[in-house]
């Protein structure tokens, strides 16, 4: 196991440089005139070349690189050039938004999903009918225009919620639960129905396998059969098919923090994109990578725990 756990460490490190290399390359390349966005259009030749003496533009890119690459890998991640706010702190503020709405969106629907596909799986008939429909009308529905919907009904028309963000530096615990309760249901809604279906589909395989057969020809009871060897086989397909879902939504998140003015990473990245503020979105490409890397570490190892051929291979 610790062969396995080294292995996938090691190649996520490498994933992680080569997408640094990759985004550092490429804002690079369409950056533009930095200086003169920052001065604007009236500044002097002079003024410019200052400034970028300042930002260090007047390097080599493989130099600036490495003097990125070398702060990165003591903590400091550098300066936003238009804000001068350091992008550590502007990414520890904006982190705890998108972390609790997407991995509570997750978390729910791990539990609504496995319900649903196994219910579907094992009752078939017209509740597999309805996941299946479900599941073609809930891939159809973009995430944001199942935000925008909640927010026209629930939030400007019945009041029940805020139509915007009240989240802010020290505000209590129901201000974080009223705006993200709109948010995570828009994920859930938009989630939970493809889970379900490609976990209705890994139950049903097993269930028609030979060893589920022995077992029920041994007496065995079908809850035990289900529960203790049926989703055990199961759930790799369904960890896997979360994890990808998980990966999905840190995209997606973007536009449902624009909807509900949450202060996430989503706007953030935007600003930092539209103004080719590289130091923020190296920082925000380089966190958002990480996280994918610690998830699909976390999902092998658990497939590894659950099937030991995979830490053969």
């Amino acid at each position: 196991m610790i062969t396995f756990i080294l292995k996938r460490l090691g190649s996520g490190l490498v994933t992680l440089f080569a997408v640094s290399v990759l985004t550092f390359s490429l804002l690079y390349v369409s950056s533009g005139s930095i200086a003169r966005n920052i001065l604007g259009d009236q500044a002097t030749p002079e003024q410019l070349a200052v400034k970028e003496a300042e930002l260090g533009l007047d390097q080599p890119i493989i130099t600036r690189y490495f003097s990125w690459l070398t702060g990165a890998l003591s903590g400091d991640l550098g300066t936003s050039w238009f804000t001068s706010e350091p992008v550590a702190n502007a990414l520890a503020t904006r982190i705890p938004v998108t972390m609790t709405m997407v991995f509570s969106a997750m978390i729910l629907i791990a539990i609504v999903a496995t319900l649903i596909g196994v219910a579907a799986a094992v009752k078939r008939g017209w509740v597999d009918r309805v996941v299946q429909i479900g599941a073609i009308v809930g891939d159809s529905i973009p995430g944001f225009v199942i935000g925008i919907i909640l927010v026209t009904i629930l939030a400007i028309q019945m009041g029940l919620f805020p139509a915007t963000s009240t989240i802010s530096p020290g505000v209590g615990a129901d201000a974080w639960v009223l705006s993200l309760t709109l948010p995570v249901i828009a994920l859930l809604i938009n989630g939970v129905t493809g889970g379900a279906q490609q976990i209705r589909s890994a139950v049903i395989k097993q269930l028609e396998r030979d060893y589920v057969r022995t077992l029920r020809s041994r007496g065995i009871g079908e809850r035990e059969v289900l529960f203790k060897h049926v989703l055990r086989s199961a759930a790799p397909a369904g960890l896997t098919v979360l994890s990808l879902q998980l990966i999905g939504m840190l995209g997606g998140v973007v536009i449902i923090e624009q909807i509900f003015a949450l202060p996430g990473m989503g706007p953030l990245a935007v600003a930092a994109t539209g103004q080719s503020d590289q130091p923020v979105v190296m920082g925000v490409v380089m966190y958002t990578v990480a996280v994918v890397i610690v998830v699909n570490l976390i999902v092998d190892l658990l497939n590894g725990w659950l099937n030991p051929k995979v830490r053969a291979s």
